[in-house]
């Protein structure tokens, strides 16, 4: 039996094969080694009835995620799924590479990912080559949810919101500035709660001024990451993975024509096209 796992910043999306038939598919809790060590990430498995009933069957595993930043990190998930699937083979990569592979299986391609965060590389068909993109939700993140969530609180803050949208955002988050100032600067992961005002996004894309802070984020983002690898590789296809990617579609179609390119490929989730990927490698 294989496991794969992609796990964004919000949570970490499973799927359980034998034989290439899908034996399980569910989500947890995100399993970032930046922000959950080794013991969280082992209390987490432990929580999972699928994952307990399926422990020993599982014998390879094929782990994605955000916050694999380096050896360390990386070390931090590979001992605790280890530890966990004691008879499993792990391999464990940052999301990057999962969502390359998800988008262009073994061929080359600039890939770029908008979810909660947001980042690019190019892809030459096996590796992603490093670079220096990737500043996380503080410093980068230009279009994501997590970067909607600041613009949006912004501007309710500044009282820039256009009047009906101000009303929809005190009826349906009921904060005040005290209490958004806390989720931001106190709270533990505050990018999650930035990301999760993607949804306010989501059910007023109808509004022009949302929909010019959409454009305006993903403008920054291709002009900031997809721009200079294009320069590069100017024959590359470029490819989107990400829920922001494909929930707000045509104004990523439009920033992108206004940077005068296509994009060949937008993909929502890629633990389905991993799973695809792995269960017909092996």
């Amino acid at each position: 039996m294989v496991a794969v796992i992609y796990s964004g910043s919000n949570y970490a999306d499973w799927r359980l094969a034998d034989k290439g038939r899908t034996v399980a598919s569910f989500k947890t809790s995100s399993i970032n080694p930046f922000f959950n060590n080794e013991k969280h990430i082992l209390q987490l498995l432990n929580k999972n009835i699928n994952l307990i009933h399926h422990a020993e069957e599982i014998k390879r595993i094929y782990f994605f995620g955000a916050g694999v930043l380096n050896k360390n990190l990386k070390e931090a998930v590979s001992n605790s799924l280890s530890s966990f699937f004691k008879y499993a083979k792990v391999q464990v990569d940052h999301d990057m590479l999962g969502a390359a592979i998800a988008c262009c299986k073994s061929e080359p391609g600039i890939v770029c990912i908008c979810g909660s965060g947001s980042n690019a590389a190019w892809f030459d068909g096996k590796k992603v080559k490093p670079n220096n993109y990737g500043l996380g939700y503080i410093l980068a993140d230009e279009g994501s949810g997590n970067w909607l969530g600041k613009q949006l609180i912004k501007a309710y803050l500044n009282e820039t919101l256009p009047d009906a949208l101000h009303k929809k955002f005190i009826k349906r988050y009921d904060a005040d500035r005290k209490t958004l100032l806390d989720k931001v600067y106190r709270q533990r992961q505050p990018a999650l709660y930035l990301s999760s005002l993607a949804d306010f996004y989501k059910d007023n894309q109808d509004n022009e001024f949302l929909q010019n802070i959409i454009i305006s984020g993903f403008e920054q983002m291709i002009d900031t990451y997809v721009v200079p690898l294009k320069e590069q590789y100017p024959e590359a296809g470029i490819h989107m993975a990400g829920s922001v990617a494909a929930g707000f579609k045509p104004y990523l179609e439009k920033a992108a024509a206004n940077s005068g390119l296509e994009i060949a490929y937008i993909l929502k989730e890629p633990i389905n096209n991993l799973l695809t990927y792995y269960s017909n490698k092996n």
